[in-house]
């Protein structure tokens, strides 16, 4: 073989070797994104477990606030009555005046 043969068949083999590296290199690092991703997904799994419990309790408060309230019901509903807040607005502003 000549000169240029022998640095193309070098050429192939290094270019062999850094393939083969680059393989190596991907598949580890393959395997740590792998790893990575299972404990995010066990952390995202717990914090999910967290939220609806959290959201159980918020919708039992919820429905015990509604039992509560509710012999209020009619009277919060005159309250919130545009023509009862007109009046009580006009009472506060008499009494300003008033003072």
């Amino acid at each position: 073989m000549d000169t240029i043969g022998w640095i193309g068949v070098g050429l192939l083999a290094a270019c062999a070797v850094a393939i083969v590296v680059e393989g190596v290199v991907a598949a580890l690092w393959g395997l740590a994104m792998a790893k990575r991703t299972r404990a995010l997904s066990e952390q995202l799994e717990t914090e999910r477990g967290l939220i609806e419990a959290d959201m159980q309790r918020l919708r039992f408060a919820l429905e015990e606030t509604r039992r509560l309230w509710k012999p209020y019901r009619r009277a919060l509903r005159w309250l919130r009555h545009p023509i009862t807040i007109a009046l009580l607005q006009s009472y506060a502003r008499r009494r300003v005046v008033i003072r």
